[in-house]
């Protein structure tokens, strides 16, 4: 997805020159805006890919010595609140394994703070802002480069045409005529300069093509208005599957840490139940933090798992194992379930199978976007990111070569001549982006500027021309 001119069109039908050059044009047109925001996200994307995959989102992994009896839950979480007396509990953590710590979330003043504890001797080991991790940065400028929504819909337009350059490049470097699928596939590095960085950009992006279309749609799916408005009210779980107990206005989107996502997607959007009512199925354990811990391995929660507190009068407890939030590496074992806090009655349970065709996609398409479904997959991330910031360097390097001489020369490649084809291969392009309001809205406003502006602008005319 470069700033210079592909190999020349082959000598076909005019219609088919046209609309090679209408391509090519569009594909300039993207990647100005989309470069600065996929470079953005292929590192961003690689540091939190660092700390899902071989480190722990809050930081570098606590061990601890496996003992032959752990404390109780309350236990730990009291002297978690003795090191924070004016703090509010929110969350516990259950270890990965023997010899990993509990976590514990409270909300202390205006942090959130992760608390490390050693469930053998009930010892904070760790404190952590959680809202301030080298993870939550990445994620939060990955997702809004930290100035809210707006910065979500800029990334939105960068997402949808990216995919516009994805389908512009893919049609430009297309093998045809004399061009093998060899010269494709395999870089040449028998030539140097541009040509040498031509041809492993055209390699890079024809391999990642398939692989960055996924991860473009999937990290659409989080935006505001594609994501948000469109795409998850289809996706989401159906909370009617739990008509049978009173559900609050609250969504479970709210227990999604500020500017984090640790609930599934699929769930964000579905109403939370709430405590206080005659419903749900009863059972066996005291209404704590012990029995409820009791009760997520007598369901069979293993492992890391997540209990969040009741933060309200009509709140209730939450269970989850999911690779959302690291828990698993296996997203089709994700399950959430609800209990209430007074008669500690199970009120309402999801698990992957209950969510529709678009959540589980997405909770595949997730885990594999975060590289979560193990370390082959993390490796896998880090190859991807690292080929993305590849193919940004090389296409503003292609440029720099290249570029125009003089001021007010960054401007698009020739219109091509036979000008009604040149329309037709626009309303292709534009169609592809339209898919995507506010990819589409920019792209139809970039044509309109060029059309009515631009290309009849004497000075700039006759660069175009």
């Amino acid at each position: 997805m470069s700033f210079v001119a592909p190999p020349s069109p082959p000598a076909t039908s005019p219609l088919a020159r046209g609309f090679y050059a209408t391509a090519w044009r569009w594909h300039f047109y993207a990647g100005l805006y989309v470069v600065p925001f996929l470079f953005m996200l292929a590192i961003t994307g690689l540091v939190m890919v660092f700390f899902t995959g071989f480190q722990d989102r809050l930081g570098w992994k606590v061990s601890v010595v496996p003992q032959a009896e752990a404390q109780a839950v309350t236990v730990q979480a009291q002297a978690v609140l003795n090191r924070f007396p004016e703090a509010s509990l929110k969350e516990y953590v259950a270890p990965r394994g023997a010899d990993a710590p509990s976590w514990f979330v409270v909300k202390h003043q205006d942090a959130t703070e992760a608390v490390a504890v050693n469930p053998y001797t009930a010892e904070v080991l760790k404190v952590v802002d959680k809202d301030n991790t080298l993870f939550a940065w990445a994620e939060r400028i990955h997702g809004t480069l930290l100035i809210g929504d707006v910065g979500d819909r800029l990334i939105e337009v960068a997402a949808g045409l990216g995919i516009v350059m994805i389908v512009s490049g893919l049609y430009l470097w297309w093998p045809r005529g004399d061009t093998a699928w060899v010269q494709v596939l395999l870089p040449n590095l028998r030539v140097r300069g541009r040509a040498c960085w031509k041809s492993l950009h055209a390699s890079v992006g024809f391999w990642l093509s398939a692989v960055l279309l996924g991860f473009l749609l999937t990290g659409l799916s989080w935006t505001g208005v594609w994501g948000g408005q469109l795409m998850q009210p289809w996706g989401s779980f159906p909370d009617t599957k739990w008509d049978n107990v009173p559900k609050s206005d609250a969504t479970h989107a709210s227990l999604n840490p500020d500017g984090l996502h640790e609930v599934p997607w699929g769930l964000e959007q579905a109403r939370l139940p709430v405590s206080g009512s005659a419903a749900g199925v009863p059972v066996d354990q005291h209404v704590n933090l012990d029995g409820v811990a009791r009760l997520a391995l007598a369901l069979g929660f293993q492992g890391q798992h997540h209990i969040q507190v009741p933060q309200g009068a009509d709140g209730v407890y939450t269970l989850s194992a999911d690779s959302m939030s690291g828990d698993l590496n296996n997203p089709w074992g994700d399950r959430t379930v609800h209990v209430d806090r007074y008669t500690g009655r199970v009120l309402a349970e999801a698990w992957f199978a209950d969510y529709p065709l678009m959540g589980k996609v997405m909770a595949v398409g997730i885990a594999l976007h975060q590289g979560d479904l193990g370390l082959w997959s993390a490796w896998l991330s880090v190859l991807f990111c690292s080929g993305v910031a590849f193919l940004c360097v090389s296409g503003t390097v292609m440029w720099w070569k290249r570029r125009p001489a003089g001021a007010g020369r960054l401007v698009a490649p020739p219109v091509p001549q036979e000008i009604a084809r040149w329309k037709t291969g626009a309303v292709v392009m534009l169609v592809t982006s339209l898919a995507f309001p506010l990819s589409g809205a920019v792209l139809l406003g970039v044509l309109l500027l060029d059309w009515l502006v631009m290309s009849r602008l004497p000075g700039v005319k006759n660069v175009l021309n």
